[in-house]
């Protein structure tokens, strides 16, 4: 029996923001997102994982691009705002399940400011956010996902994690939970109703 429905965030509640964070980065630094997104692989890792600040990420990317490091203080919150675009019918889904009685989750790989920046929108639908950079691993590690296991109080078989991440889904898979790979919302409401889950064809609220 399902108990406990998990959201990604970035490209299934909003739209992946990684190309606008590139385009965001590249016109206050003056350097070509491939070149950005060259350099932030190598930091990627531990500033998922709150393992450095985002001063030391711009410290160590603008070192390795040569250039001067930016003034805003939290240019990647910056950023965000200014690509944010929630979809409003997963969020409006997500609500419609809480209100069913299931547990609602949010699994994220997201670094410190993307953090804050959630909790700011006060999203009340989501009985427990588990963020990558608050506990020291990522997804498809194992270990993230038995953290949102238990923070939710369910088994592993009682669990869904919608992501649109095929690597993401394997690891949910690998811990026993069950996974839905993210294409469309309706997609999504038809594999959820394959569970017997009641779902509400159609209907849209805002968050």
């Amino acid at each position: 029996m399902i108990k406990a429905i998990i959201f990604d965030w970035g490209g299934v509640l909003c739209e992946d923001t990684a190309q606008g964070l590139l385009s965001y980065f590249s016109k206050v630094l003056g350097v070509p997102p491939e070149a950005l997104n060259a350099a932030y692989k190598s930091f990627a890792p531990a500033f998922q994982k709150g393992l450095i600040s985002e001063d030391e990420l711009w410290e160590g990317m603008c070192a390795a691009l040569g250039v001067q490091r930016p003034y805003n203080p939290s240019l990647w919150e910056a950023a965000l705002r200014h690509s944010y675009c929630p979809k409003q019918e997963m969020f409006a889904l997500a609500s419609h399940l809480k209100r069913e009685g299931y547990t609602v989750g949010l699994l994220s790989n997201a670094e410190m400011p993307a953090m804050h920046f959630f909790y700011e929108q006060g999203y009340a639908m989501f009985d427990v956010a588990v963020f990558s950079c608050a506990e020291g691993t990522r997804k498809p590690e194992q270990r993230i996902y038995e953290i949102a296991l238990e923070r939710l109080g369910v088994r592993p078989p009682e669990a869904i994690l919608i992501d649109d991440r095929a690597e993401f889904c394997n690891g949910a898979q690998t811990v026993g939970m069950h996974a839905i790979p993210f294409e469309t919302p309706q997609q999504v409401k038809r594999a959820l109703a394959s569970f017997a889950i009641p779902i509400e064809q159609g209907h849209q609220e805002a968050p």
